[in-house]
């Protein structure tokens, strides 16, 4: 089992758009949710694919295909 099939649907959909360059704020009124909840995602999605950073989550979904699921 590859770490992007442990990630739920919204961490997935974060993600992408993390890739296609959307800020935490604007993620979280295109999704109808508030920027925390959108940064709980993304620690969330961190952790489970060992990145550190925004970047480096952008340069994962780069690296395994738009979109990850």
């Amino acid at each position: 089992m590859q770490p992007r099939d442990q990630l739920t649907a919204k961490e997935i959909q974060v993600a992408t758009l993390v890739w296609e360059g959307l800020t935490n704020r604007e993620i979280a009124v295109l999704i109808g949710t508030t920027e925390q909840v959108v940064k709980n995602y993304l620690r969330a999605t961190f952790d489970k694919i060992g990145v550190w950073s925004r970047l480096e989550l952008a340069l994962y979904v780069a690296g395994h295909g738009e979109p990850l699921g």
